[in-house]
């Protein structure tokens, strides 16, 4: 295994973990929340607060996750009755786009954002935390989603080169007479 495989095994096993440990964060507090609602009939005050950060972090680097597992939402039905190579020519430009978006949009501005909020000290009102942290998961995701569309776009990108040489094998033999 090379360095580059394993370094990308040990950062795809820290997303995961992370993603896991924000929903199980998430879980208890929304059943923190519901206990105290209705078994104590005071509610929390900042349960919904730290859920709805919860759910953020949480979709934008499960959205990580599912494009380096290939479960992305996209029409896979259409695409999937493409011929190989058409389908791969779209897979590569579908990649392009995402590592372009997910570079311009979210590391690039998600670092402004992030950085302009901190400067600004702007705080959640129920707990206190600076919103800048919450917004952390625009770049922290945003890098995921490039290194994987990047990885994506490379393997695709092989397979058509590795297609249009066999083509070009398959023909020579063929006018040579073999096959």
């Amino acid at each position: 295994m090379t360095l580059f495989a394993r370094t990308k095994k040990l950062l795809d096993l820290c997303l995961e973990v992370l993603v896991i440990m924000v929903v199980a964060v998430l879980v208890l507090d929304v059943l923190w929340q519901v206990f105290t609602r209705f078994i104590l009939n005071d509610p929390s005050t900042w349960t919904e607060e730290l859920a709805v950060f919860m759910l953020i972090w949480v979709s934008l680097l499960g959205a990580a996750v599912a494009l380096n597992r290939g479960a992305h939402l996209g029409i896979d039905y259409f695409v999937g009755k493409l011929p190989a190579r058409k389908r791969l020519m779209t897979e590569v430009f579908v990649f392009a786009c995402i590592g372009l978006f997910s570079l311009l949009v979210m590391v690039i501005g998600g670092v402004q954002l992030v950085a302009a909020t901190l400067e600004l000290g702007q705080e959640s009102p129920a707990l206190r935390i600076k919103v800048g942290y919450v917004y952390l998961a625009i770049p922290i995701s945003g890098f995921f989603l490039v290194l994987y569309a990047v990885i994506g776009f490379a393997e695709r990108l092989a397979e058509l080169r590795k297609g249009a040489r066999d083509e070009r094998r398959h023909v020579t033999r063929a006018d040579a007479g073999i096959d």
